[in-house]
């Protein structure tokens, strides 16, 4: 640790310690908003879909959460997950949260949050929340959790360089969902509401009246699907955390893009020959189907799945292209496939293989491709970018706040990297409704 640096504890730098306030969350605003344990995941709150409660003006005032305040789950699987609040907005938090509000004479919040996200805090909340089917911990136990703090000013240069990347990851997704939003918003003009094709003559089909010259076909007589497997969980040697081929879960599915990248765990190469897993071919669009259903992915390299995924790989006669596929799986209404209750368990592979897809004549398929395809293009570059951004991090992160490497050192290439990025940001793309 640098000489300059000192070491508190975590209760030493907050100048209060409480437990949230108990009481049942309400749709209707009814007074502040309340901060549950299920809205502080992944670093960010959603502030639109927290919920109201009632509260006197006392317990509003006790109970009050400001910026700068940091918020930890105290029970359950989420044990240890925090958040700095960054909003000025009119909240309390709940019983299963404990607030601490920090010293800022002593400690800047926003560094003491990057801490909190660190491999060192992980790794002290696993030491102390216990095994048990419920794990917990109390506010003694967070309080006894050692930071080591650089001056003030470093402090907060520190955060703001960290922030500046988290920022740029932050306007990457927000840019990704509004090029997906314009994609999917064509798609349904064209092809779900087909207004561009109204003055043109319709036919029956098994989806209703289409423009006439198009066809509805079944995904299985367009794509060759194949389902991803699982070989032997009591064989661990055929998985691994980080190498092999990548091997995709729902989960993975759930923490993509429109792309995905990166996986959770690998397989072998003698588990693909031995238990002859399926290769998923890049530009392949994936969709899961079992527990949870109609999860869809563009596969960016040569991968694999478990047998709750499906990959549509075309055939030699492509009809239909990927982005349209994509979009086209990601409108469909899967309840339609089986009843809302039992929807996770109805859906399997004859039935995906059997949904009905509908197939615009070439001239239009080939024109909605050119005027989404930028799109996509844009969205996948903005998706490598995050993962490059989010390495710098995650690397840079351990470092900085143990001293090992000062922030000059890096704070250049940092820069450099952010700026370099800008020209995503200023890049557009306009859709022709």
């Amino acid at each position: 640790m640098p000489k300059n640096w000192k070491t508190y504890k975590l209760e030493e730098i907050s100048t209060d310690v409480s437990y949230g306030y108990t009481e049942s969350a309400s749709l209707e605003e009814i007074g502040p908003k309340f901060l549950r344990i299920t809205d502080i995941q992944n670093d960010y709150i959603d502030w639109h879909t927290v919920p109201y409660c009632k509260i006197s003006e006392k317990d509003l005032i006790k109970n009050k959460l400001e910026i700068g305040d940091i918020v930890i789950a105290r029970t359950g699987n989420s044990t240890g997950a925090t958040i700095c609040v960054k909003d000025n907005i009119n909240a309390v938090f709940a019983s299963y949260l404990i607030r601490f509000r920090i010293n800022q004479e002593i400690a800047y919040p926003f560094y003491i949050d990057y801490i909190l996200r660190s491999v060192y805090w992980k790794n002290y909340v696993n030491a102390i929340k216990g095994g048990s089917a419920q794990p917990g911990a109390n506010a003694k136990q967070f309080g006894d959790f050692d930071l080591n703090l650089p001056p003030l000013p470093e402090q907060k240069a520190i955060a703001n360089i960290l922030s500046a990347i988290d920022d740029k990851i932050e306007n990457n997704l927000a840019i990704n969902k509004t090029l997906e939003d314009m994609a999917m918003a064509l798609y349904k003009h064209w092809f779900v509401d087909f207004g561009p094709f109204q003055d043109g003559e319709f036919i029956d089909s098994e989806l209703g009246p289409i423009p006439k010259g198009w066809e509805v076909r079944k995904v299985k007589d367009i794509f060759n699907i194949t389902i991803g497997r699982t070989p032997p969980r009591k064989q661990p040697q055929w998985f691994s955390k980080d190498n092999g081929v990548k091997w995709i879960s729902i989960k993975d599915l759930g923490n993509s893009g429109s792309y995905i990248f990166e996986t959770s765990e690998f397989l072998t190469e003698d588990a693909v020959r031995k238990f002859r897993v399926p290769i998923i071919a890049s530009n392949t669009v994936i969709l899961s189907f079992k527990l949870t259903v109609g999860r869809v992915a563009i596969v960016t390299e040569n991968m694999l799945s478990n047998e709750a995924i499906a990959h549509f790989n075309e055939k030699e006669k492509a009809y239909l292209s990927t982005e349209y596929l994509y979009l086209y799986l990601k409108n469909f209404d899967f309840n339609s496939l089986g009843s809302t209750s039992s929807i996770a368990t109805a859906v399997n592979s004859q039935t995906i293989k059997n949904i009905d897809c509908l197939i615009p004549k070439e001239e239009h398929k080939i024109e909605f491709n050119k005027q989404v395809q930028p799109n996509f293009e844009q969205i996948k570059n903005n998706q490598i970018e995050i993962q490059t951004l989010s390495a710098l991090r995650d690397t840079l992160l351990p470092k900085l706040i143990s001293g090992e490497v000062r922030l000059k050192e890096f704070k250049e290439q940092i820069e450099s990297v952010i700026v370099s990025k800008e020209r995503t940001t200023q890049k557009k793309t306009s859709l022709r409704t």
